[in-house]
């Protein structure tokens, strides 16, 4: 037996009814714009550069108005230059096409972002590939997702980021630790896989076929869970102490009438077990926009041949 220090702190083997540490997203998303704040106006100081981010809406879907007005408003609160495009439901491919390529063109804009999901007859694929991968802050083009796949520089996705700061900010290095992602979505799963075997994880990627899939969660130092389906994952699943990083947002109905909104996991007896897990809402949720404002910063200073942002990027 070697005589090397741990890099991590131990998980814990018993609970002794102790309380999970809940991972506050909110709290550290507002770190994380703060941090982006000040680089922007560094950039701004130094170098008389403003990070610019264009956010493209086509149709009336409520959700997306919503989302894109929060991105707007936080895009101008870290002091970035904020450009929205909101186009009709039957624009063209051809008319969002040529949108795409004039952004792709244009130096003020630094990222591009192609709110999801686009009416039925777009393509989403070929509008999202269509996206100079130098701009595209969502992380979703095949060529980043190529390159974060093959360990090199890259856009990365903004919740799995998200979740990796979030895991970096608590464990430290993560390096030996077993990793189990629930879910193997492009959005979130694969990438997310992705980035904790670049912190040297052991990753398993685990989906409604997997044999055994509560065995399989009861051997993760860390869950994520990101399946989309309400308080799937109960607290006995879960290996006492581990982190548990919960990315499901889903509405489900009160006895007494009305909604609430749950995660993936079945917050209350997973908190009884876990050393650490996020909250829904207010956990991982808040980070997805903070993420793809630093993403845009660091297309930004890529762009310009700077110093990417400490703390900001993988």
């Amino acid at each position: 037996m070697s005589g090397t220090t741990p890099t991590h702190p131990p998980v814990m083997l018993e609970r002794d009814d102790m309380t999970a540490t809940v991972l506050d997203g909110k709290a550290f998303a507002a770190k994380i714009r703060e941090q982006v704040g000040a680089h922007v106006a560094r950039l701004e100081a130094e170098h008389g550069i403003t990070p610019g981010l264009a956010v493209v809406l086509v149709g009336e879907d409520p959700a997306s108005h919503v989302y894109v007005r929060s991105k707007g408003k936080m895009t101008v609160e870290v002091g970035m230059a904020s450009f929205e495009h909101r186009l009709d439901a039957d624009t063209s491919e051809a008319d969002l096409l040529a949108l795409i390529d004039q952004l792709n063109a244009d130096p003020a804009v630094h990222g591009i972002l192609v709110q999801l999901p686009l009416p039925e007859h777009l393509d989403s694929d070929l509008v999202i590939n269509s996206i100079d991968p130098s701009k595209d802050v969502d992380g979703f083009h095949i060529s980043n997702v190529g390159l974060l796949g093959t360990g090199q520089k890259s856009m990365v996705p903004c919740t799995p980021l998200g979740c990796l700061m979030m895991l970096r900010d608590y464990h430290g290095s993560l390096s030996g630790l077993n990793a189990v992602v629930i879910g193997r979505s492009n959005i979130v799963g694969k990438p997310m896989a992705q980035l904790l075997l670049g912190e040297s994880c052991t990753v398993t990627i685990a989906h409604s076929r997997t044999a055994d899939l509560p065995g399989v969660v009861r051997q993760a130092d860390i869950v994520v869970a990101a399946v989309g389906r309400p308080q799937m994952v109960p607290g006995d699943w879960i290996k006492p102490g581990a982190t548990v990083i919960d990315v499901g947002i889903n509405r489900i109905e009160k006895p007494d009438g009305g909604t609430r909104l749950v995660g993936d996991v079945d917050y209350e007896s997973c908190a009884a077990v876990a050393g650490a897990i996020t909250p829904v809402p207010g956990g991982v949720g808040p980070m997805t926009i903070a993420c793809l404002l630093a993403n845009t910063v660091t297309a930004c200073c890529r762009a310009n041949g700077l110093p990417e942002p400490e703390g900001l990027t993988v």
